[in-house]
């Protein structure tokens, strides 16, 4: 199928500042797997990362900016980084690369998690 766009007129650009949506989140099913909250954190989060993937942005800020409540903020965090989507380290967000062949992410580093938590990851084959 040849496609055209609809207004010739108005068809996008890529911008100066960097920024991208991997393709490999919807053909993963990645997204799949996120709440509406998680979905919208990442994909604000993307948009504002440099091209490392980096952004500082304050919980205060982000919770305003996406409407959530406090407790669906932390949730939508959590799920991104038990996803491997999203590493973060307060104030630091780092996007995460979408590689097939990932490496399992055990631990934020500084945080500290149980033994039990690690095997039980290790062994769901969760990142």
């Amino acid at each position: 199928m040849e496609k055209h766009p609809i207004y010739s007129e108005r068809v996008r650009q890529i911008p100066k500042q960097f920024s991208w949506i991997d393709h490999r989140l919807v053909q993963h099913r990645h997204i799949d797997r996120l709440s509406h909250q998680a979905s919208a954190l990442y994909l604000f989060l993307v948009t504002v990362a440099d091209a490392r993937g980096l952004s500082y942005w304050s919980d205060k800020s982000l919770i305003e900016r996406l409407g959530m409540d406090d407790a669906q903020f932390r949730s939508a965090r959590k799920q991104l980084v038990e996803s491997g989507l999203v590493a973060y380290k307060q104030p630091l967000y780092q996007v995460m690369p979408l590689d097939a062949r990932r490496q399992p992410v055990l631990a934020v580093p500084g945080e500290l998690q149980s033994i039990g938590r690690i095997l039980r990851r290790i062994g769901e084959g969760a990142p």
